[in-house]
């Protein structure tokens, strides 16, 4: 595929479909929505809001406080490591994440007194990837980090 051409929904149907982190992201997103709104909507949808291509992120203002929406796909995000790491490893796993008005902040999945993942957060107004790809491998990098350390500390996480 060239650089000019996007991907069809069948395309990505393929990759969300051999995924476990896509699905663990689109499993967030059904799982917080209380009144069912996403039941029938297509994984394809549910993600769409998570790519924002470069260009689009620059357009969007840093000015102002970071809105409902953009804080929930944050949380689900960080969420669906936590569900990943904690699949993999049998080890509770918990997501805090603390932003100011301003969008700065940071974001923490732990288990026990162990920190498993730790990521600072810098205008998240613009939270969002260029492609499923990177969406992909940023959420698998810190879902392995996250084992890694979990594995080779287990005391910790059991306190």
């Amino acid at each position: 595929m060239s650089s000019t051409e996007t991907p069809t929904p069948v395309q990505e149907a393929v990759a969300i479909d051999s995924s476990p982190f896509l699905k663990a992201i689109v499993q967030q997103i059904r799982a917080n929505d209380a009144y069912g709104t996403y039941r029938n909507w297509a994984d394809e949808t549910l993600l769409k809001p998570y790519i924002i291509p470069k260009k689009k992120r620059r357009e969007i203002s840093v000015e102002g406080e970071v809105d409902v929406i953009t804080q929930s796909r944050i949380l689900g995000f960080y969420r669906a490591i936590a569900a990943q790491i904690e699949q993999e490893t049998g080890q509770l796993s918990q997501v805090v994440v603390d932003l100011s008005h301003e969008g700065f902040g940071w974001a923490l999945i732990f288990s026990g007194r162990l920190i498993l993942v730790s990521k600072t957060l810098r205008d998240a107004q613009r939270f969002g990837f260029d492609s499923l790809e990177k969406l992909n491998a940023e959420g698998e990098k810190l879902v392995q980090k996250g084992i890694a350390l979990s594995q080779t500390y287990p005391q910790v996480c059991d306190i």
